[in-house]
């Protein structure tokens, strides 16, 4: 029995396009899946996403224990602050846009979802659009707003996404496409872009040294590849101490990429932990 059409992903078929003809055909429900009039046909997963990987096999993201360790531990409350910073900074130039039938976010590594349910709360006519890779975080992704459409795709790639598209790109711990959010951004559109201090869960990274650390020069490098696109219009600096149980911190760890790098400890881990990041709204150039 085919699978039927998901109503968030309904909501925004105007703005996907095949990624094999890139940007040039719309996407039609049909049988089960999503078809362009070149006739390249890409299958609904029963889970409720879409898959618009093309090529070779792209990076699979995170694994089925990392997003049930990022489901327990976002469902905390923990990160809630990073959320409604981001949420706060993606709504400001979106009240105007409410105005249209639908303002479109768009989440590039949008993970379980959380983040882009956090702004779509704010905006109440708004539809969105999570990209990510991994199609276990995407079976959350779906069902984390009931206007968030769920879609495999790469950032690394050319985006699915038709030009003009989106009032806001968010853009939270996860890789950059600068070019292509360029592209898929309105004019009058924003990019709001998440990312850790050097301060950020450094206890932990002192109680698990094989921890990924912050590189000193990333904002030097995210200046120097945003810059070409982008102007920087307001940064917001959170940064607060988060009390967390010892299954709290090691789902903390669980859930990043520090997982695939496990390293031996003494003890429990630590009860409190720094939270500390930049979040920037920024402007197309």
């Amino acid at each position: 029995m085919p699978v039927p059409l998901p109503p968030a992903l309904a909501l925004s078929l105007d703005v996907l396009r095949c990624p094999t003809c890139r940007r040039t055909h719309r996407l039609h429900p049909g049988g089960g899946a999503l078809r362009c009039p070149a006739g390249h046909t890409f299958d609904l997963a029963r889970h409720g996403y879409v898959s618009l990987l093309t090529g070779a096999r792209a990076t699979s993201g995170d694994d089925a224990e990392m997003v049930r360790a990022r489901s327990r531990f976002l469902a905390t409350g923990a990160y809630a602050p990073l959320r409604e910073a981001a949420a706060r900074l993606a709504v400001e130039p979106t009240a105007a846009a409410e105005s249209r039938p639908r303002a479109t976010v768009v989440d590039a590594g949008c993970g379980t979802g959380y983040y882009l349910a956090g702004v779509l709360d704010r905006l109440t006519g708004a539809r969105g659009v999570g990209l990510d890779t991994s199609v276990r975080a995407l079976r959350a992704a779906a069902r984390a707003h009931d206007r968030a459409a769920a879609v495999a795709a790469d950032v690394f790639r050319p985006l699915p996404l038709a030009d003009g598209v989106a009032d806001v790109v968010l853009n939270v711990f996860a890789p950059r496409n600068p070019a292509g959010f360029h592209r898929v951004l309105r004019p009058a559109g924003r990019l709001v872009v998440v990312r850790p201090t050097g301060r950020h869960l450094a206890e932990l990274r002192d109680h698990r040294p094989a921890m990924v650390t912050v590189d000193p020069a990333k904002e030097e490098r995210l200046h120097r590849a945003l810059d070409p696109y982008f102007e920087a219009a307001a940064t917001e600096r959170v940064d607060y101490t988060a009390r967390l149980t010892g299954p709290e911190a090691l789902d903390l760890v669980a859930m990043t990429p520090s997982a695939r790098h496990p390293s031996r400890t003494d003890g429990p881990p630590p009860a409190r932990v720094t939270v500390s990041v930049l979040a920037t709204a920024y402007r197309r150039r």
